[in-house]
């Protein structure tokens, strides 16, 4: 495969990533733990028969243990930390915190050895949390439970962070162990679910095919094409064309008439994909 083909590839992950959230609202009002578990199960069950028919199986063995805990403790927290978040809170607002992550990511590059922190990384660093407080502020006393599931996002958004500059130095790991990550996930989630949880099931088809697409979508495809696009593509291209996923879920949010279109969610928005913009050229720079 070429490089602008694994870039194209990767980049259909950005593009369900979009839909994450709307697909998220849709769902309810299945909990977050069981909402993992059955994502993770079809996104994994798919990616176990994909590789049963193209002979990745084989692949699995030589994959470290400890690189499997460390796939499923970020597949797994991340995506209980964002569902709750927007179970929790007005699901615009808490997907934009959630959605720093592109921005952490690149602060977080530049403190690495070798690199250095510049000035556009901070001024996108006060740009992108700008946009968050500004949302914090107008949420939290307006909306029960809105500061909980605001706080909920920002760690989301720290575990994507940790979890994708951790996976820097596993480039060497085959995309195949993604299959594992995700069914482990759904394993872990299963558990904590029958544990914690009182369970909920979607009332209407439209649930139901909302888990479905979340499964198959940005809890399942998305994470096989993007490892892909990172270890074969253009890296810097797809590190920015991430920065469009807050934009576009906060559109299509809006247009589902999920969220109101307010003046300070337009502000937030473009604050924050605008400073992660302006973190990642100062990173080229």
């Amino acid at each position: 495969m070429s490089q602008g083909a694994a870039t194209a590839v990767g980049f259909s992950a950005v593009l369900m990533w979009a839909l994450l959230a709307p697909l998220t609202v849709a769902s309810a009002p299945v909990p977050p733990l069981l909402l993992n578990a059955l994502c993770f199960g079809i996104g994994g069950g798919v990616g176990l028969v994909w590789l049963a028919a193209t002979g990745g199986l084989k692949k699995l063995r030589n994959v470290a243990p400890a690189v499997y805990v460390f796939g499923t403790v970020g597949l797994f927290g991340y995506h209980f930390l964002y569902f709750s978040a927007l179970r929790l809170a007005p699901p615009a607002e808490a997907g934009l915190i959630a959605y720093l992550w592109p921005l952490l990511i690149v602060l977080g590059s530049g403190l690495m050895p070798g690199e250095r922190l510049r000035a556009g990384h901070v001024l996108g660093a006060l740009a992108g949390f700008a946009g968050a407080a500004l949302l914090i502020a107008g949420g939290i006393g307006q909306v029960e439970g809105a500061g909980a599931g605001y706080a909920l996002a920002l760690m989301a958004a720290l575990t994507w962070t940790s979890y994708s500059l951790i996976s820097r130095s596993l480039g060497h790991v085959p995309t195949a162990a993604v299959a594992v990550f995700c069914l482990a996930s759904a394993a872990l989630a299963g558990l904590t679910h029958w544990l914690l949880e009182t369970p909920a099931w979607p009332e209407e088809a439209v649930g139901w095919g909302a888990v479905l697409l979340l499964g198959l979508g940005p809890v399942g495809l998305a994470f096989f094409t993007w490892d892909i696009g990172v270890k074969r593509g253009n890296i810097q291209l797809l590190g920015t064309a991430s920065y469009a996923a807050p934009l576009l879920s906060t559109l299509i949010l809006v247009a589902a008439a999920m969220a109101p279109l307010t003046w300070s969610l337009a502000l937030a928005a473009v604050l924050i994909t605008g400073g992660a913009a302006m973190a990642a050229r100062a990173g080229r720079g």
